[in-house]
Parts: C-alpha cells; structure tokens; sequence
C-alpha cells in the first residue's frame, strides 16, 4: 500500500541555497521545453516530445550560459521535462489548456529526487536524507513511519517555508474497520460548508473572525504593493534598480496567502476526519457542477474559497481507508427541490428560500431537506 507524507523541513543555509539552485533550474527548463516546442511546431507542424528534448538538450544544445544547469541533479532536471511533456500531451487530449510558462513569484515549482542509493531517503524520528541535498531537519518528529520503505520524494518552497512530499510503501493495517447499518447523505453549500442527514452542520470557515481580520490585513498589503509599483513606473527608467522593501512586501502577501490555504485545508481535514469517525455504511454527495457556479460573479468568490475539490479528494481517500462506501449522485438530481417526506418536486424554489415548504404540509430547512434525498437517492455511482 502506498502513502504520501507531506511536512516541513528546516534546511541549513547551503541547503536552502542548493534548493533555490534547483527549483530555479527545473523552472527554467521547463519554460525552455515549452518555447522550443512552440518553434518547432511554428517551424514543420510537428511535436518534440520530452525524451527527445531531453536527448537534444544534452547532446546538441551546447550554449555556454545553461552549462550551470548541470551543477543540480539531473533527475530533478529529466523529471521538469516530463512534467512539461503531461501538460502538452494532456492538452493534445483535450483533459487541460495550453500550458503556460511558470512564473518565478507564483512557487508552483517543486524538485523531484528518485531513490538511487539504498541510503537515499532514510528516515530517522526527527531527520530525513534527501538525494544530493543530505540529511534535513524535520519540524514535526515522528510524522514520518521509520519502518515505511521510501520510493520518492519531491521538496519545494512557498513563502520562505521548505517542505518535502514522500510516497511510502507501507503495510496495509490488518484490523478492518467496523461499520454501522445505516448512511449519511451530505449536502455542501456556501453558507454551511456542510449538513448531514443526522443533523450534523459544519460551518463556513472564511466567515470566521479569524479569516474576516486576515483578509483585511490582505486587502492592505496587496494595496501598499500595488501603490510601491505605480511609484516605479511614475519614476520611468530613473528608477532605482534595488526593489528590496517591494520583495518584503511580496513576502508578507505571500505569507498571508499560505495562511489562508493552511487555514482552510485543515478545516477540510478536520471536517472529513469527523465524518469518518460515525462510521456510515455509505456517504452520498452531490456531483457539484464548480465550474459553472464560478461564473456567477456573485458566488465566484464564495465558491471558490469552500475547497469542494480538495474535500471531495481527502473524503474519497479516507473513506476508501475505512471501507466506507461513497456515493456520488447526478449533479441534475433535484436533491434541494424534492420534498423528502411525500416526493414531490418544488420547481420554483430559490436560492434565498432556506426554508422548505410543501403543500404536504411538510416544513424543513432546506439544506436538511437536501441530505435527506440525497441519503434516499436511488441513481448513484459509487467512486472508488
């Protein structure tokens, strides 16, 4: 059985060096494979894939300004090409966009070193070996199972903060969980993140004081950065080339934002994890339809801050760990619309009506109401 572990490293000062050293070559090369591709096809219709890119790249190409790319580790290099290599082959197949040029600001970089030796990728209580990079300070001791045999790992930056991915070969728990008879329907929304069918109701984090406070402090760095560069521009080419307090500002936007992903991605744990813990013989979901409620600017935002993909992923995960069975129903199904008591279908209901009434005579909250139908659903596949 294979598991991903994901936690923060405290490198030393050369480490962090060799780190920033190799994400920013792996940047490179990827953007490179990307503008050659562009100009070969320009040139004969044709498409140059990543092995033969990588192939080109050592025999052919010879400039002496990329000879630096050969101090990191070559893995990390070959593994940016093929990176490259998904996004286009996703996009011939009509899964993606056109893969765009990585930004240096935006972190979304990450180094990927294989195990080689049987000494790479040790890992100790309180400290991991990593290829090339050696041993590296763990910030959370006895996270990482000593006894799990390592395949890989990645390590990337975000916010001056270094971490490391590792995927695990561990063995499967012999003790299978128990569960009960009966299911739980669940039912995501905007003003509850989520209800269930047994009454539970899990609030909507972003409306917390917490995130309400950093969200202004938000608003004010992003508008001190935004005032330090019409600045520059008004200066014209005599502006100073040193943007020392623009990259603190930078930091302390980025930090913020790293904040945010942390905040709301450990709620969605806790969120799943409690769920998890009933113990249902199955959960039903709705197959939410994200990407055409983001074009409702009214809802975009609101929307996109609930994380349903990241809980979707976490739940199917967890509940494929504790043999739960989970149901995904049609996103046409009309789990709010339905009375769950005599089943007839409300067409006129709207999105401000919170309450569900029927001329059965049946009253009910309406995201209550929703689970319920949603636990009766009859049409379901299940995701496995």
């Amino acid at each position: 059985m294979k598991k991903a572990y994901f936690i923060e490293i405290k490198p030393t000062t050369e480490q962090k060096t060799k780190i920033h050293q190799t994400i920013g070559v792996c940047r490179y090369v990827y953007n490179f494979y990307l503008a050659k591709n562009k100009e070969v096809y320009e040139k004969d219709g044709s498409f140059m894939s990543g092995y033969d890119f990588s192939k080109w790249l050592n025999n052919v190409h010879t400039l002496e300004q990329d000879q630096w790319m050969k101090e990191v580790s070559s893995k990390a290099v070959k593994q940016a090409i093929m990176n490259a290599d998904k996004a286009f082959r996703s996009f011939f197949a009509g899964k993606a966009k056109f893969p765009r040029f990585k930004k240096k600001k935006k972190q979304d970089v990450k180094c990927y070193f294989p195990k080689n030796n049987k000494t790479d990728w040790t890992v100790e209580r309180h400290r991991v070996k990593i290829p090339t990079l050696g041993w590296m300070r763990l910030k959370e001791f006895g996270y990482l199972p000593e006894e799990a045999i390592v395949k890989s790992g990645t390590v990337s930056q975000k916010a001056r903060r270094y971490y490391v991915s590792v995927l695990c070969e561990i063995e499967p728990q012999g003790k299978q969980p128990t569960v009960k008879n009966e299911g739980l329907g669940m039912d995501l929304g905007i003003k509850d993140f989520a209800v269930c069918s047994n009454g539970s109701v899990y609030k909507n984090i972003n409306c917390s004081i917490r995130v309400r406070k950093l969200e202004k402090k938000l608003k004010c760095e992003q508008r001190s950065l935004s005032r330090k560069y019409q600045h520059l521009k008004k200066r014209g080419e005599k502006a100073v080339t040193k943007r020392a307090n623009i990259n603190k500002n930078i930091l302390r936007v980025q930090k913020l934002h790293a904040r945010f992903a942390n905040i709301r991605l450990e709620y969605v744990k806790s969120v799943v994890s409690q769920v998890a813990k009933t113990k249902p013989r199955f959960i039903t979901i709705e197959d939410l339809n994200v990407k055409g409620m983001m074009k409702n600017r009214h809802l975009s935002k609101a929307v996109a801050e609930q994380c349903f993909f990241t809980f979707k992923t976490w739940l199917k995960a967890k509940c494929i760990e504790n043999k739960i069975e989970l149901r995904e129903v049609n996103r046409f199904y009309p789990s709010s619309k339905t009375c769950s008591r005599c089943g007839q279908i409300k067409k006129d209901l709207k999105l401000s009506d919170r309450v569900y009434t029927c001329k059965c005579g049946h009253v009910m909250n309406r995201d209550l109401n929703a689970t319920i139908n949603l636990l009766q659903a009859k049409e379901y596949i299940v995701l496995t």
